[in-house]
């Protein structure tokens, strides 16, 4: 009895601390005067790396070579960091480096950081040990033929959401949409598109994922909440899309996706990670166990062996350079911006054009989806956008779960959406189609984001809650 009262009381001391942090920063915050100025740095990144992506993917194409990453995102961020650190001349550069630490070393950065190289370790191993594959091709041997066309996205939605990489899924089941669309004539863009869309479900649930990662990480919120809250509005949109696939695809005739070689022991690190996940267990124990788990079934399938395995993670690892480069980079320029009045600006912006709860999770989900419609890299476009919404969600009493659900799904809805996106480019260049052929058949994104409306305008749903979560913290209206 003794013990449940004591950690009732250290839970109620935990959150009066956290309100009364939110109210520091809040105070601390409206001492800053608003400044659009401070600004710029964004403009002069979304100007290089937009402007140079659209020019070279659509006005003056390089054959071979995506536009959109013919500049480095870290080349264009530290670009803008240069621009930032030459503003506010009311500091000195010793304070201002100073002042990127402090933002580079806040806990949740740091945290962010570490989750994205373990994250990058077991999909490299994962890779090399062909567990996705496995995976994949256990789930497409027991799709019956009339089910071919939601069967894929059905599959895309699971591998997506166990290997937490929208482009890796469509990377591995684009091919098998191809061949299915060939043997039930079926148009070549809707299959494609079932894939995207599933692979895009999957991005915005998955706890392993980067988006998933940046957007509790950048909130302070817990992954398992952030799962629940998104769920309430991800998963009856993928029934809907299942249905709407279901239909369309059922005047053709019965297709086959073919027979597949796979190995269940290489499958089960994959549910073994989402249900660990999903327990609430800490995401960095859950990749530490999927890590040791995809080691052995790989070492039992003989698909690793010690070389392999450790030149694997290695290459994982390695994969993930460019994310967390991004991720130190925004965080640096985050903080001169918000010491420059940039943040204070955008909240001014907010505040005279939104109003009430509504209003605030409106305004935050307006800002993640223009920033990943002019980044084009949905993890990208949490990263920046996460101090900011921090701010806007304790001055408009968003719960940390409802700002890093509203953050990660509507990046994913315009990263789903998007021609010019690693997850259409990817698609259309595997299946030999344009990418804007296949945006009106992306059934689940534009669902996703009449649910999403739907979620702002009754307030996150308030009538399924019971409690207070949809009030939590300060300044709730």
């Amino acid at each position: 009895m003794n013990e449940k009262r004591e950690s009732g009381q250290a839970e109620s001391a935990a959150a009066s601390a956290a309100v009364e942090q939110a109210k520091v920063r809040l105070e601390e915050g409206a001492r800053i005067e608003p400044n659009p100025a401070a600004l710029l740095p964004i403009a002069v990144f979304l100007v290089l790396y937009l402007g140079t992506g659209v020019y070279f993917e659509y006005i003056s194409p390089i054959e071979g070579q995506m536009g959109f990453y013919i500049i480095s995102v870290v080349v264009a961020f530290m670009i803008a960091l240069g621009v930032a650190l030459v503003q506010n001349r009311g500091l000195s550069f010793d304070e201002k480096i100073r002042c990127c630490a402090r933002g580079i070393g806040d806990e949740n950065i740091v945290i962010m950081l570490f989750i994205f190289l373990f994250a990058g370790v077991f999909s490299g191993l994962a890779s090399q040990a062909g567990g996705a594959q496995s995976t994949a091709n256990m789930m497409l041997s027991v799709i019956p033929g009339n089910f071919a066309v939601p069967g894929l996205f059905f599959i895309a939605a699971v591998i997506s959401l166990a290997m937490g990489t929208s482009t890796g899924t469509v990377s591995v089941l684009t091919p098998i949409a191809v061949a299915t669309a060939a043997n039930a004539d079926l148009n070549l863009a809707f299959c494609v598109a079932s894939v995207v869309g599933g692979a895009m479900f999957g991005d915005n649930l998955s706890f392993i994922s980067d988006t998933t990662i940046a957007a509790t990480k950048t909130q302070g919120a817990a992954m398992k909440d952030k799962f629940y809250e998104n769920a309430k509005i991800a998963i009856p949109a993928a029934l809907a899309t299942l249905l709407v696939i279901a239909l369309v695809s059922a005047s053709s005739s019965p297709a086959s996706v073919g027979t597949y070689e796979f190995n269940v022991v290489l499958a089960l690190p994959y549910f073994a990670v989402l249900v660990l996940a999903m327990t609430g267990m800490n995401v960095l124990l859950v990749l530490t166990i999927g890590i040791v788990l995809m080691t052995l079934a790989g070492a039992w399938a003989q698909t690793l062996s010690f070389i392999t395995a450790f030149t694997a993670m290695g290459t994982g690892a390695t994969g993930m350079f460019e994310t967390m480069i991004v991720t130190i980079l925004v965080a640096a320029i985050g903080a001169l911006m918000r010491q420059h009045g940039g943040f204070a600006a955008i909240l001014r912006f907010i505040k005279g054009h939104f109003k009430g709860r509504r209003g605030g999770m409106a305004g935050i989900g307006l800002l993640v989806l223009l920033l990943d419609v002019a980044a084009a890299n949905n993890t990208v476009a949490i990263v920046m956008s996460g101090s900011v919404t921090k701010q806007i969600s304790e001055e408009y009493g968003v719960s940390p779960r409802e700002a890093a659900s509203l953050l990660d799904t509507w990046s994913c809805i315009g990263q789903g959406i998007i021609p010019y996106g690693a997850q259409l480019l990817i698609a259309a260049a595997l299946a030999g189609v344009s990418s804007v052929s296949i945006i009106p058949f992306l059934f689940y994104p534009f669902l996703l984001a009449a649910g999403m409306i739907v979620y702002v305008a009754t307030d996150g749903l308030r009538f399924l809650k019971r409690g207070g979560a949809a009030g939590e913290g300060p300044g709730a209206r």
